[in-house]
């Protein structure tokens, strides 16, 4: 079994939008492709799908995309 490395991100803030953080991370390149990757379902926090992109993430959360890679927050 491989187990995908986990890319930490770093911000800049206390928080930051799902969506946000998904063009942060260069993970898509326009919000419009973050809205449908969330709303697709291949979005994960903290191990949860998550449907909203106003979603705060706060620094250690974790990211998954499926497909796409796996993301932690740090500052």
């Amino acid at each position: 079994m491989v187990t995908e490395k986990v890319r930490e991100v770093k911000i800049k803030t206390e928080s930051i939008a799902l969506d946000q953080f998904l063009k942060w991370a260069q993970v898509v390149p326009s919000g419009g492709m973050a809205k449908e990757l969330i709303r697709a379902g291949e979005v994960m926090v903290n191990g949860q799908r998550e449907d909203r992109r106003s979603r705060r993430l706060t620094i250690g959360d974790e990211i998954e995309v499926r497909g796409l890679g796996r993301f932690r927050l740090g500052k």
